[in-house]
C-alpha cells in the first residue's frame, strides 16, 4: 500500500483535495519513495518527514507543502499542511 492510499482512508485527506479540486489520480507525492529509504533497519514506529504533494486541477497545478506523519505499525498516514502553492494553467 502506498502513502497515497493511506491518506485517502482519512476524510480530512479527501476534503483538502476537494478544496483545491484535485483529482486522485492526478496527485503525486514527491520523493515518496526516499521517505522510507531513510528509516530501514531503524526501530522507529512513527515516521515523520517533510512532503511536497502535486497536483493537477482544473484551474492549473497546486503544490502542497507540509508534515507527514506516518505509522508504520498500524499503516497509517495523516498529512498536515504547511503551506500551497497554485500555478495558474496556462491556455
Amino acid at each position: 500500500m502506498n502513502l497515497k492510499e493511506l491518506l485517502l482512508k482519512g476524510q480530512s485527506f479527501i476534503s483538502l483535495l476537494n478544496e483545491f479540486r484535485i483529482d486522485v489520480n492526478d496527485l503525486i507525492i514527491k520523493d515518496e519513495n526516499n521517505i522510507f529509504k531513510s528509516q530501514v533497519n531503524r526501530n522507529t514506529e512513527i515516521v515523520k518527514e517533510s512532503v511536497w504533494m502535486e497536483g493537477r486541477s482544473k484551474d492549473g497545478m497546486v503544490n502542497l507543502f507540509g508534515t507527514l506523519h506516518y505509522n508504520l505499525l498500524n499503516k497509517l498516514a495523516v498529512f498536515e499542511m504547511e503551506g500551497y502553492e497554485k500555478i495558474p494553467a496556462v491556455g
